[in-house]
């Protein structure tokens, strides 16, 4: 095949199936965000933040309300673990905004003219240090949440999000207490 026939194959393939994005649809004009993402972080959610815990063991919240009935949650560990988790969310949606509008400001550097290697700088160390937070925030949690729970309750735990961790085989570790 030459060079000219190869060419226009391609652009009728480009024709036909559109340009190819590796990236989901940007939100809020914010090009580094999905949808989704900026979704979560309004609404404090996880986003694999604590994965780190929850690999190794270390129960959030959010999956033990999740398995209330199979972990068999007393009332007072029933209340301790959505009092936990209020705080968590109430903790995280601020950090997740802040971090919503530093990568705003990231794209608003690239997207007015030529930013200055000073201003990325400055701009994605105020991002990386909102999502360290909020990361922490989110691991930290994990740490209060198992003490509420019995060993017992915590290798029930460990088991079930292992069975129930799509592609992965098992979390490892031991966790709290085991």
């Amino acid at each position: 095949m030459t060079r000219t026939r190869i060419s226009r194959l391609l652009c009728v393939c480009l024709l036909v199936v559109g340009p190819v994005s590796a990236v989901a649809e940007p939100a809020e004009g914010i090009a580094t965000l999905s949808a989704d993402k900026v979704r979560g972080l309004k609404a404090g959610a996880g986003l694999g933040y604590a994965r780190a815990a929850d690999l190794n063991g270390w129960p959030g919240p959010v999956h033990v309300l999740e398995m209330k009935d199979a972990l068999s949650l007393s009332a007072a560990q029933l209340r301790k673990m959505t009092m936990l988790h209020g705080e968590m969310t109430a903790r995280a949606k601020p950090l997740g905004r802040e971090l919503i509008d530093a990568e705003r400001a990231l794209n608003r550097l690239f997207a007015t003219g030529t930013p200055s290697a000073a201003d990325i700088e400055a701009a994605t160390a105020r991002a990386a240090a909102i999502e360290g937070r909020l990361r922490a925030v989110h691991l930290v949690t994990h740490l209060r949440a198992a003490p509420l729970l019995t060993r017992h309750q915590t290798m029930l735990y460990v088991r079930v999000r292992a069975r129930g961790a799509s592609g992965r085989k098992g979390h490892g570790g031991h966790g709290p207490g085991g």
